[in-house]
């Protein structure tokens, strides 16, 4: 196939970026330990149509919008910083997760929406994504691009990025790994929490 080269190598930039620490993979990793490997999943899902947004928006030029105006610019980053130090502090200041390991795993304490909401906007709110995902669309897949070829890659991204953060939300709930949560639990949210408020603080400074 004449794209398949092309295919490929989006396929593991993307790849690169999911794996590479950032507030994707903080906020799916305190989902899992906190909640449960299910809120976990469902967070991975959220990130992933998070990715969704993205491509949508660099495919009809809005992007180039975001990227090129300073206000547009300066308000998702505002957005996406105050999300995640809102998410952090509240990580810091919680009581605890009031988790009961049993044979079931059944955890109640945020739903699947919720899961999925916590992914969605920890992805959308951003800029960083904004910038890879424009970067990737202007210099690695180019608009001489077929379309079908563009939905390929599109849908690849999306299914390569949910899949990973289901592999880290089942590593990360794994019930060992969960049973040493519980014995620092406190110091497992503090040190989540602060690394989500750095991070924000990190997307406050950033500039383009």
């Amino acid at each position: 196939m004449e794209y398949l080269p092309l295919i490929l190598s989006v396929t593991i930039i993307n790849l690169v970026a999911a794996i590479s620490p950032g507030p994707d993979f903080v906020m799916c990793v305190k989902n899992s330990i906190t909640y449960s490997r299910k809120v976990g999943i469902f967070t991975g899902i959220g990130i992933g149509l998070g990715l969704s947004v993205h491509i949508t928006y660099c495919m009809a030029g809005i992007g180039l919008i975001i990227s090129k105006s300073i206000i547009v610019f300066n308000i998702v980053k505002g957005l996406g910083a105050i999300y995640l130090i809102y998410m952090g502090i509240k990580a810091i200041i919680t009581k605890g997760s009031k988790i009961q390991i049993d044979g079931n795993d059944k955890i109640a304490d945020i739903s699947s929406m919720g899961a999925i909401k916590s992914g969605f906007l920890c992805n959308i709110l951003n800029p960083k994504a904004t910038m890879f995902f424009l970067a990737l669309f202007t210099m690695v897949i180019g608009p001489n691009i077929p379309m079908f070829v563009v939905i390929i890659i599109s849908i690849i991204m999306i299914l390569t990025a949910i899949v990973w953060f289901m592999i880290v939300a089942t590593l990360f709930s794994h019930r060992w790994i969960r049973n040493k949560f519980l014995k620092f639990e406190k110091a497992i949210n503090n040190v989540l929490g602060f690394l989500l408020i750095l991070l924000g603080l990190k997307i406050a400074l950033m500039h383009k």
